[in-house]
């Protein structure tokens, strides 16, 4: 039996033995699928779970929906001492109220557009402010209101509220209002960014301008202190009751959009927007109106203005403009700084403070409530069924009310947590029919785990059923689930003491070997590739992640043969590669070189006889696996051909024959068509020559042609004497693999 031959056999030998002792052959042993961090657990989806920025998983607070109005935003909130909700809305723009069981009443409805802010006084008067061109509206409940329950009660007709003009500032907007303990209402405008202040008996004055041209948020510090953010520049001001103002800080962001201010005199300020040289940002928003109702909106949005008969769309379309994120900044009593949170996908429109105490944030367009625990540490708690979540207020209990836009929707947060929570992992993709083993959770509390597989990426898809995983097993719990190429976990959360938590779930698989895939084979002869440095201590790709080889560089050497493959292997194993060659009509393969962990290979040429040749490559995925368990594939080249031995010049003749040389030569070539000929006298520049026949495409061709005798120039008779009239004749021939042949011949003058 030939060498190649007994190779060939022990390969198919160890192939079939792999199958026969392990139909379930295993890749580098077993791997891991491990989900902890915060990147990671938002690929999932949470219901009545928070995701903690540290990682891992936390019951949410109790959230749900209190009621929806007609309205598509609601801008401000407040609540009384009753624990009924005032809400101040637009498209339409109304002002609503509703009681703690969700009842909801319009107690308002303005000419503006939309009603962008409100407080409500200890005696339950509500002040709402109006946008654009708008006005500062006082509206008082009825004196005898029906009593609760009652068909009256649950109208909340209009005409039970009384609504008068308070203050009307003649600015053309009007973006917060806040009212002190001593019932002082504070008016932030905007178009000139002036604050304006109405004492209880209606006295209005300007209590502060700036040079500003937005004024969008305010709050009142444990001190008495206006706090007022910008749109512009970005600025804080702390504004003295006597009107004197301070710049706490400029923010990198262009507009303030949110303010909060704990009990201890910390100032939680919010911005967005990117800031640009040369003054504010163009304002972005969407508004159908006429040129002289058109305002800027909230968030650095651009205002797109059509004809004056077009239908009018309330302003401002929140979030629809504002570039680069937001950023919440902590600023101490002491007025020092500090940047808390960031995030270039969320717009920040609310900051409030839970029972706890920790400060939340409502942010759009994507409805998450985040409480911000400390510096770049938060936890997402909320997803709503609303784009934005604009305001917060007190609610019963120590929980908080939240309106929502798009749609207007009012929610209560908490106070206690969710009494069940369900997060479901996102699909995990083995990339290859895998069993799988046990999984190691950290978890506290009273939590549940569960898996199914299934081989298509779409869970819905005839997957298995959920199984349960025994979570009380100190070693791990096998998960059960059938084998397959797909994988997805759950966790339930139930309340109780200690409070659940799932930190850290790890699965473990085993995936089925698979033999690797050569690709394809390039043969180049005429060409070296130079050897690649290895880099030590690279990180291997993850499973299911191309390995990339870069392409070998070549060098053109007619004297060597490159050769080069593509291979991909599914287990992302170490390949090990043996190369073969075979001449036309050979039967035997013949090792040109095995152990390469390169996918190139160049040799010498001359090692081979002219002639026609195939290679093969055999690839294995040995050096990942036990003996006896590697699996092989192996690929065959296209034919190419090997020639490095010149032609050969028979015949050479070159006379004269009146003022013409005649020439003629015979080339001759072993294995390739002679390509082209050329020949030249006396040392002058190489003319191309056609064969007899005048087509080059033979083994041998025959050479006939007449060259003019050249004309010599005078020369000193000396001269002429020593060289006479001999010529000198060189010929040279190509074959098709650029081998060359010369020959020379002398023609004696006379």
């Amino acid at each position: 039996m030939t060498l190649a031959r007994k190779t060939l056999t022990l390969l198919s030998a160890l192939i079939l033995s792999t199958f026969a002792l392990s139909a379930f052959a295993l890749a580098e042993g077993t791997r891991t699928w491990e989900q902890s961090k915060f990147e990671e657990l938002t690929k999932g989806t949470a219901k009545g779970i928070a995701l903690r920025s540290e990682g891992g998983l936390e019951l949410a607070p109790a959230f749900k929906a209190l009621a929806t109005t007609p309205s598509t935003y609601i801008w401000s909130i407040a609540s009384d001492s009753g624990g009924d909700i005032y809400a101040a809305a637009g498209s339409p723009a109304r002002v609503y109220r509703i009681t703690p069981d969700g009842q909801s009443a319009t107690i308002f409805e303005p000419q503006e557009l939309q009603v962008q802010a409100l407080v409500v006084d200890k005696n339950s008067i509500v002040y709402a402010a109006t946008a654009p061109d708008g006005k500062v509206y006082r509206l008082e409940p009825p004196r005898l209101e029906p009593a609760k329950g009652t068909a009256a009660a649950k109208a909340g007709a209009n005409a039970s509220w009384s609504a008068s003009t308070y203050f009307d500032p003649g600015s053309k907007y009007i973006w917060d209002i806040v009212l002190d303990n001593a019932g002082v209402l504070y008016v932030a405008t905007g178009d000139h960014g002036e604050i304006y202040k109405v004492s209880p008996n209606g006295q209005h004055s300007l209590f502060f301008k700036s040079d500003e041209v937005h004024i969008r948020v305010l709050a009142l510090d444990p001190k008495g202190n206006l706090i007022a953010g910008s749109d512009g520049s970005g600025l804080v001001y702390r504004i003295a009751p006597n009107g004197e103002a301070f710049v706490l800080y400029s923010a990198p962001k262009k507009e303030i959009t949110a303010l909060a201010i704990d009990g201890t005199g910390n100032i939680y300020a919010a911005a967005a927007g990117e800031k640009h040289a040369g003054g504010m940002t163009p304002q972005m928003g969407i508004m159908l109106a006429t040129p002289a109702q058109n305002p800027p909106a909230p968030g650095g949005n651009i205002t797109i203005t059509a004809a004056p008969t077009a239908p009018m769309m309330p302003f401002p379309a929140p979030g629809l403009g504002a570039t680069g994120g937001s950023e919440i900044y902590r600023i101490a009593p002491d007025g020092a700084p500090a940047r808390l949170w960031s995030s270039r996908e969320d717009l920040v429109y609310a900051l409030g403070f839970d029972q706890r105490g920790r400060l939340l944030a409502g942010t759009g367009n994507r409805g998450h409530i985040f409480a911000i625990n400390g510096v770049d540490d938060f936890t997402d708690l909320i997803k709503a069924s609303a784009t934005q979540i604009t305001a917060f207020a007190a609610a019963p209990g120590g929980g908080l009310y939240a309106s929502g836009s798009n749609l207007g929707k009012i929610f209560v947060l908490g106070p206690g947590p969710e009494s069940e929570g369900t997060y479901e992992s996102d699909v995990f993709d083995a990339h290859v029919f895998s069993l799988w083993g046990r999984a190691s959770v950290r978890s506290a509390g009273n939590v549940e785990l569960y898996a199914r597989s299934g081989n298509v990426d779409n869970p819905d898809r005839n997957w298995s059923h959920w199984t349960r995983i025994n979570l009380a097993l100190a070693a791990g719990s096998e998960l059960k689930v059938p084998p397959a190429r797909f994988v997805q976990w759950k966790s339930v959360l139930h309340a109780g003491n200690p409070a659940p938590r799932v930190d850290d779930v790890l699965l473990n698989y085993l995936p089925k070997n698979v033999a690797p895939e050569i690709d394809e084979i390039t043969v180049q002869p005429g060409y070296r590739y130079q050897p690649i440095p290895h880099v030590t201590g690279s990180e291997p790709p993850a499973p299911g992640q191309p390995r990339f080889d870069p392409p070998p560089p070549a060098v053109r050497d007619r004297d060597s043969i490159g050769i080069r493959w593509s291979a991909h292997d599914d287990n992302d194993d170490q390949l090990v590669y043996t190369v073969y060659y075979r001449g036309d009509g050979e039967s035997r393969w013949l090792l040109l070189k095995n152990n390469l962990s390169d996918r190139y290979y160049s040799f010498d040429a001359s090692l081979l006889p002219d002639g026609g040749y195939t290679v093969k490559v055999i690839a294995s995925d040995a050096p990942s696996h036990s003996p006896g368990e590697a699996l092989y594939a192996e690929r065959v080249s296209a034919r190419f051909e090997v020639d490095t031995t010149a032609p050969v010049l028979e015949n050479l003749t070159a006379k004269l024959d009146g003022k013409q040389i005649h020439v003629r030569f015979r080339a001759s070539d072993s294995f390739s068509p002679i390509k082209r000929a050329e020949y030249s006298l006396d040392g002058g520049d190489w003319q191309f020559v056609e064969p007899v026949g005048q087509l080059s495409d033979s083994k041998t061709e025959d050479y006939d042609f007449r060259v003019a005798v050249p004309q010599a120039e005078a020369a000193p008779a000396l001269m002429a004497e020593s060289t006479g009239n001999d010529h000198v004749v060189v010929v040279r021939a190509y074959d098709r693999f650029d081998n060359l042949a010369t020959a020379k011949t002398v023609i004696r003058g006379k």
